[in-house]
């Protein structure tokens, strides 16, 4: 006869509760939580800080000149000091932590490097850097869900710390489509498909509990107007192509700052306080000039969008004080400056343009700029369209993103993340140089 008991514990040891599939689920249901709430905390603290430096500077309008330069210093000379890992975006490190999950986790995401980054990317908008709060918390949220499987006692892979940064996407802009296509297009370089119930997910659980905490507010403003096939054909590759030759400057920008062998920058490199501070020194410089290139830009862009005049140089300030930043070594998003910058460049079209609809022009250089800068069209399309609502543009936009997206391929080869990310994989042991030779090798690969 069967023996029932024993049988009810093999039951219980599969599918019980402390079965690994339902330590999984847990671990999933309690990190997309956590990333939800820490991305909303992270979220009213980064404006809270760029606010208290806009009512600095608008009551001393010296005071950002000593300030903002001596303040990138100091962030500075602490990232490098206390976390090397925390300087940056934060995206390249969630890519590079996927190649080793182990090992990340005492690294690239460890508890201390995501505290440090979470402090002084609030300290970097107190002192009026042009940065964003996206990027981090991409790199916050891959380590909280890393953490949470680690309390199940479930195994990491790359697919969880995909999908920590996709939830940290949707949580940050409250937009979960977008934390989907980014997950795809960014952060997996072959997206599996195993992880897409993981990603999903993660996406929507971290979504529901931003929207659920802060309402169903629309980041950039509801945005109804739309364009003509005529407009369409005649904007967006306008749009594309300028957005895509600067969105693939500044990418080009980043890359060769940190790698070029030109002695004064070389040499700048190797002092990174000072390097910094004479960074911080052109970003106040710019920001006392114009009044308008502080912090995320996220004001600026609004208003554009509305149909508020603006110089016609905006986004090409914002993106001097943008680059500045992101070449700093603070910690710091180029997400939200870059949306800033491409609706300055949207600006510039409009003039081109006065009789379309201001603001449709302005979306289509936010979008083509943003993708000429990451690389990543879907997931610019589907950001711009759920922080403005703009579902009717869909298709002008998808046209400028995929045209910004060749033009800068044609300029820059590589693309921005994923070239940083090799920065933080640690170097090759011989047995994987072996083996990388084996495989380029054909007399090495064996024969059946």
């Amino acid at each position: 006869m069967v023996n029932l008991p024993e049988q009810a514990r093999d039951l219980l040891r599969e599918h019980g509760p402390t079965a690994p599939v339902w330590r999984r689920r847990v671990a999933i249901l309690g990190g997309a939580v956590t990333i939800g709430l820490v991305a909303l905390l992270f979220a009213h603290l980064a404006d809270w800080a760029g606010e208290r430096f806009t009512v600095l500077a608008m009551r001393w309008w010296w005071a950002p000149l000593i300030v903002t330069p001596l303040g990138y210093a100091a962030i500075a000379g602490i990232t490098a000091r206390l976390a090397p890992a925390a300087r940056g975006s934060g995206i390249p490190q969630v890519m590079a932590a996927t190649r080793d999950p182990d090992h990340a986790m005492s690294a690239l995401v460890s508890a201390r490097i995501v505290i440090v980054k979470l402090g002084l990317t609030i300290g970097t908008l107190l002192v009026g850097a042009s940065t964003g709060r996206e990027g981090p918390t991409v790199q916050v949220a891959a380590s909280i869900m890393g953490y949470a499987h680690r309390i199940m006692a479930i195994p990491l892979r790359a697919s969880v710390f995909i999908a920590g940064g996709a939830a940290g996407v949707a949580g940050a802009f409250n937009t979960p489509l977008a934390g989907v296509a980014f997950a795809i297009e960014e952060l997996a370089a072959a997206y599996e498909q195993r992880m897409t119930l993981l990603v999903m997910t993660a996406v929507l659980i971290a979504g529901m509990t931003s929207l659920g905490l802060s309402g169903d507010y629309v980041y950039f403003g509801v945005m109804r107007q739309t364009l003509s096939v005529r407009e369409t054909m005649l904007a967006a590759p306008c749009a594309g192509v300028l957005g895509g030759l600067m969105g693939a400057f500044f990418s080009r920008a980043v890359l060769a700052t940190g790698r070029t062998r030109w002695s004064p920058v070389a040499w700048l490199r190797a002092r990174p306080m000072l390097f910094a501070g004479l960074l911080g020194a052109i970003v106040a410089i710019i920001g006392v000039a114009t009044g308008l290139t502080w912090g995320t830009g996220y004001s600026a862009a609004r208003a554009i969008i509305t149909g508020a005049d603006a110089p016609h140089w905006y986004g090409l300030a914002k993106l001097a004080t943008t680059l500045a930043t992101a070449v700093s070594g603070m910690p710091g998003g180029i997400f939200a400056p870059s949306l800033s910058v491409g609706a300055g460049v949207g600006d510039m079209l409009r003039w081109l343009f006065p009789t379309y609809p201001g603001g449709a022009i302005v979306l289509l250089g936010m979008v083509a700029y943003f993708t000429g800068v990451v690389r990543a069209p879907l997931t610019a399309v589907i950001i711009i369209s759920e922080t403005t609502a703009s579902r009717g543009l869909m298709m002008p936009l998808l046209a400028s993103a995929l045209i910004a997206d060749v033009v800068a391929q044609t300029v820059s080869k590589e693309r921005l993340y994923h070239a940083l990310s090799l920065s933080f994989l640690p170097p090759p042991t011989e047995t994987d140089a072996e083996a990388e030779s084996a495989r380029h090798d054909p007399a090495e690969t064996p024969r059946s």
